[in-house]
């Protein structure tokens, strides 16, 4: 427990237990989505949400439910860790008063664009795999 949330989850099961069933559809998706992109990943709470790691944080999930200061949060994020460094070509990722991390906010399953939100998917990952590879050879 924080000062910013009331609670805190023990594991992704109790975390995905306590989630209304529309965002928990919508975490089930992305989840799979993010399972089917990524090679190799690992799961963990942060901040009482699921964040998903390579060599860095890549991406999370996190729900309105699970609330966090006055974030205002109206749908299911989908948020880039380093959202700063990929293309936004299609402008389909926000950015709000951010400067690093960028998200796409989804309030039913209807919402989502598998094939985009798995090629941003895809780009994060192979971005996470670049600045591994920058830091390992000392650029």
């Amino acid at each position: 427990m924080n000062k910013f949330q009331p609670f805190s989850f023990r594991n992704m099961d109790e975390f995905r237990e306590n989630l209304p069933d529309t965002e928990q559809q919508i975490f089930n998706f992305l989840r799979q989505l993010i399972d089917e992109s990524f090679p190799h990943y690992t799961e963990k709470l942060a901040y009482n949400v699921p964040f998903y790691y390579g060599h860095t944080r890549i991406c999370f999930i996190w729900p309105p439910s699970v609330p966090w200061g006055n974030a205002g949060i109206k749908g299911v994020q989908l948020g880039f860790c380093n959202g700063y460094l990929m293309q936004d070509e299609l402008n389909y990722l926000s950015k709000g008063a951010r400067k690093q991390v960028y998200w796409r906010e989804y309030s039913s399953l209807d919402e989502i664009d598998p094939d985009i939100v798995k090629a941003y998917l895809h780009e994060a990952y192979l971005l996470d795999e670049s600045l591994a590879k920058s830091k390992k050879s000392g650029i």
